[in-house]
């Protein structure tokens, strides 16, 4: 599904301040796998999430997903396959539009957009429909606007739209940092219903060991540009939460 291939990444190259971020890492991730990558500050997990995501180009190494070379793609492009959820919930939607609204360009994030695209009854229901899932009320407030929610319920509703339109890799950017721990709860497991229901493959960014822990069928653990740990699905399921406490001792 995602083939990483020695990828290379420096900031400030030949610089007093140069920053050598990714260390030729080669990562292959198969369909529907959930990888959780953790890694103390600097350790360059955020930089490969980026390289996924074409927010940052690598200086060598190719990015493949689907048999598509998405190596020097512009972000924007890669939008057919992947979509993205931030850690700060103002990110990624628009404060001042309703949450109908927004729905609405989620839905044609990755088509043309013209004056025949509008929202109709059938388009209100089927969002009332995804967002009563949340059990947070919110069916009933759609013409309300995104900025007026907090930051668990923005959350939500993101990781709802990520799934709006068609979309085969779903990328966590620590979505759970900014928010409360009840919330944080409600939003993972929002996030690992929809992954499962909609058998996408994820990867997610964490500092939270508990949510490592608990989410992925997959983890590794970052140092320093290279990947120090890597464990399966099955090497995962026997995985203790001390023994993550202990990658980092």
């Amino acid at each position: 599904m995602i083939a990483i291939n020695n990828i290379h990444k420096v900031f400030n190259t030949g610089k007093a301040n140069q920053v050598n971020a990714v260390n030729g890492i080669t990562l292959q991730i198969k369909s529907e796998e959930f990888l959780v990558i953790v890694g103390s500050n600097g350790s360059g997990k955020t930089t490969l999430l980026n390289l996924v995501a074409g927010s940052v180009m690598p200086d060598s190494g190719t990015i493949i997903i689907d048999d598509n070379d998405l190596t020097k793609m512009a972000d924007y492009k890669r939008s057919q396959w992947i979509a993205r959820v931030f850690q700060n919930p103002m990110s990624g939607t628009a404060s001042d539009l309703s949450i109908l609204d927004n729905f609405r360009l989620a839905a044609i994030r990755t088509k043309p957009k013209g004056l025949s695209i509008g929202i109709n009854d059938k388009f209100k229901q089927q969002v009332k429909d995804k967002i009563v899932a949340l059990g947070m009320g919110l069916e009933s407030k759609i013409e309300q606007p995104m900025g007026t929610l907090s930051g668990g319920q923005r959350q939500a509703l993101t990781l709802l739209m990520s799934v709006m339109d068609s979309c085969k890799v779903l990328l966590l950017d620590e979505p759970t940092a900014a928010l409360d721990p009840r919330s944080a709860e409600m939003v993972m497991r929002t996030a690992d219903k929809l992954i499962n229901d909609f058998k996408l493959t994820a990867i997610l960014i964490t500092h939270n060991l508990k949510d490592a822990y608990n989410y992925g069928t997959r983890i590794i653990q970052m140092r320093e540009g290279l990947i120090t740990n890597d464990l399966d699905k099955t090497q995962k399921a026997t995985l203790k939460q001390n023994d993550l406490f202990d990658w980092f001792a």
